[in-house]
């Protein structure tokens, strides 16, 4: 994995920047609640480009990251806001959000930590709450309209059957601790296209887990139908992210399902 820590100081300049984030922020915006004070905790914050974007006066908005070099970036746009936890053991009082995000986070986790992950999301949301995330993250970058990816694609499909992130997992696990999807949506992951002389680099780098399982010999050749394509160093175009909003069932009787709790986001410095 990553080591986030080292990445922090570059990490924005090196994934799309303010425009990634102002999609994401955006499609974000589109799956919240439209009334009401809404308090936000955005898991997996990374540097808050972000949680920053998610701010609305009056809004309890935190921020929570495991690498404490990614969360001082954070503190850096969101000054008290921020903290250092991880998402299988968030800092949060029980049912202390009315929404929960968390962007570019569960494919880097394993099955078991989804579920794990998914537990607490269930856990600090109020009832009626949402857990807006990303689903099929890396199967983003294997569009259809995309020359490279169509090497690849089938490959990586065939050797990395195991994406802990994909919607229909992701909902067969989340329904087990009651949160159903209520909506969806997608962005674009701005200025994230690649090109093919990329894509080589990548794989004579060793930078996908599934190139072990295919073998070197169809790695190699992988490389070679990449390298027959033209404009070496034209981006491909840029991923669409999915964004799945999954609403925590409301107790019978107990209020209606998109009644906000009352109170901050409790456990967290607001």
């Amino acid at each position: 994995m990553l080591d986030y820590d080292r990445e922090a100081a570059h990490y924005d300049a090196t994934r799309g920047g303010d425009a990634r984030a102002d999609a994401a922020a955006r499609a974000i915006q589109r799956l919240l609640p439209a009334e009401g004070t809404v308090r936000i905790a955005d898991v997996g914050c990374g540097t808050g480009i972000v949680t920053a974007r998610l701010l609305r006066p009056g809004w309890p908005v935190v921020g929570i990251d495991r690498s404490a070099r990614m969360a001082a970036v954070a503190a850096g746009r969101l000054p008290g806001r921020i903290t250092v936890g991880d998402v299988t053991r968030l800092p949060l009082a029980s049912g202390s959000a009315d929404v929960v995000t968390m962007v570019w986070l569960l494919h880097l986790l394993s099955a078991a930590e989804v579920a794990v992950a998914l537990a607490e999301a269930g856990r600090v949301l109020s009832r009626g709450g949402l857990l807006i995330t990303t689903v099929g993250k890396n199967d983003a970058a294997f569009g259809p309209a995309d020359d490279a990816a169509a090497i690849l694609g089938p490959v990586r499909a065939r050797f990395d059957p195991g994406q802990t992130d994909r919607l229909d997992r992701v909902l067969a696990v989340g329904g087990r601790r009651g949160l159903r999807l209520a909506a969806q949506t997608t962005f674009v992951g701005m200025g994230q296209g690649v090109s093919p002389r990329r894509w080589r680099k990548r794989l004579a780098g060793n930078a996908f887990d599934w190139m072990a399982a295919a073998g070197r010999e169809r790695v190699g050749a992988l490389c070679a139908e990449l390298a027959g394509l033209p404009d070496q160093d034209r981006a491909r175009p840029d991923p669409v992210y999915q964004l799945a909003a999954l609403r925590k069932d409301a107790p019978r009787g107990r209020g209606r399902p998109d009644e906000p709790g009352p109170g901050p986001i409790r456990g967290c410095s607001p």
